[in-house]
């Protein structure tokens, strides 16, 4: 099987992925977590936080305040330290919360970890004025695929048991869940994603990571205004399955522009598009609904 099957997500945490991330204008934007958040091993401008910051303005928003609580090294016990020491912190319309890596590291427990986590999370929704929609929450990347970690299935599996508890935490109080997990298990493959340390991400893994965040960003709407459609996607063995409310016209590109396939969906029943032919990477899916509407969305093929 070449594609992650993301089904299981979709059973596991339904509320969680059917919840947009609400990007209110003007944009304060408070950032929570450790070296994934940090930045370790780039540049100020090349840590996700900063790029997120720059495609926002890109999408005519207007970033009034970008701040950054992050560490390397931090657990969620020293996350929530830092942020009591910084108290009160106020007046943010978009909070994001990764942490959980230094948990694993030093071989902290999973309940330890989710009860801190948990607490973390209220406390992230309460920093966005209360609104669940304000916030998003990353998934731990996995180190393992990095020279430093060296393909250990060990950590993997830790890994994968640390972002099963903060991902049904994250459902529960149905913000929305960014899966950044498959992107850093390219690290090995594509060693161009790990930062010169050989343990943090780089520049462009960055990124990637912040290109799946946008597939979810929606404006905070004005009384008057409308929202477009989006489409749903996920997938299941080798199927790409497209779900869209309305007829519509889907483009698959790689990330060159060439066109790799295209087709109609009807808005009644999902798509179902065959990824089998293609090799790992990342590719762009193109929606046009004929109403002069356009999304594009990222797509990752990995093993």
């Amino acid at each position: 099987m070449r594609l992650v099957t993301y089904l299981f997500i979709v059973f596991l945490a339904h509320s969680s992925l059917a919840q947009p991330i609400q990007v209110g204008n003007p944009v304060r934007f408070l950032a929570l977590g450790d070296s994934y958040t940090f930045g370790q091993g780039v540049s100020l401008q090349d840590r996700w936080p900063a790029q997120f910051a720059t495609e926002l303005t890109n999408l005519n928003f207007q970033v009034d305040e970008m701040r950054v609580i992050a560490q390397t090294g931090w657990t969620t016990s020293a996350l929530q330290q830092a942020i009591n020491q910084q108290m009160p912190i106020e007046g943010y319309n978009l909070v994001s919360l990764l942490i959980g890596v230094n948990n694993q590291f030093f071989g902290g427990s999973i309940q330890t970890y989710s009860a801190q986590f948990q607490a973390l999370l209220e406390q992230a929704i309460a920093l966005a004025g209360g609104n669940p929609a304000r916030v998003f929450v990353l998934s731990i990347p996995d180190y393992a695929y990095t020279p430093f970690g060296n393909g250990n299935p060990a950590i993997s599996a830790e890994i994968d048991a640390f972002n099963n508890a903060n991902r049904t935490i994250t459902a529960q109080y149905q913000v929305r869940y960014v899966d950044v997990t498959p992107i850093s298990r390219l690290g090995l493959q594509q060693p161009e994603l790990v930062a010169s340390d050989n343990l943090h991400p780089s520049a462009l893994m960055y990124r990637l990571w912040v290109e799946e965040i946008l597939q979810y960003v929606e404006k905070e709407l004005n009384v008057g205004e409308t929202r477009h459609e989006k489409p749903v996607v996920f997938h299941v063995g080798n199927q790409l399955v497209i779900n869209f409310a309305s007829p519509a016209k889907f483009i698959i590109s790689n990330l060159s522009g060439s066109v790799l396939l295209q087709g109609s969906l009807n808005g009644e029943q999902p798509t179902s598009v065959s990824m089998n032919p293609y090799p790992n990477g990342v590719y762009v899916l193109q929606i046009d609904d004929g109403r002069g509407n356009v999304s594009a969305t990222k797509i990752l093929l990995y093993n």
